[in-house]
């Protein structure tokens, strides 16, 4: 019996720092809008995090007015225009859909993305916030959408 307990105090112990760290995750869900004057813009488009923290964003496609694939790339500060331009050069691309319309020469000014996730489905992804405080954008680069389809991920210290 007092082995049992002297168990089961070391498993608490150690679950501890993981419960408390737990805590610290910046959970964030994301979907298209459902407003039809806004019908290819995100649902939210500020994100609040603090810097170096830990984000489990889910990008549920769900719910929007024009149901069709969209995913999630958070970009580095000042950005957002290069990797659109190269979004948008992909429309020329036979394997652009299958590359989840994710432009490769772009891979270096991606922090965290999801695939291309089809309506009424959606992807989690984690991954750990900027350790530099600063805004950093979010868009959608399946065709046409990043011009309308963005946001920005706030990030403080």
């Amino acid at each position: 019996m007092k082995q049992a307990c002297l168990l089961l105090t070391a498993i608490t112990a150690l679950s501890l720092p993981a419960l408390a760290q737990d805590a610290n995750v910046a959970t964030i869900e994301l979907k298209p809008s459902a407003n039809p004057s806004t019908p290819l813009a995100y649902e939210k488009t500020e994100l609040a995090v603090k810097a170096g923290q830990k984000i489990k964003l889910t990008l549920n496609n769900t719910g929007g007015i024009l149901p069709q694939p969209h995913n999630f790339l958070l970009l580095k500060p000042g950005k957002l225009d290069a990797v659109g331009a190269l979004a948008n050069a992909m429309l020329a691309d036979p394997q652009g859909m299958a590359k989840s319309y994710i432009p490769e020469a772009a891979k270096p000014d991606i922090l965290a993305n999801t695939k291309l996730v089809q309506p009424n489905s959606s992807e989690t992804i984690e991954f750990t916030a900027p350790a530099e405080a600063g805004d950093y954008p979010y868009i959608c680069t399946f065709p046409g959408h990043w011009m309308l389809m963005r946001g920005v991920m706030h990030v403080t210290k």
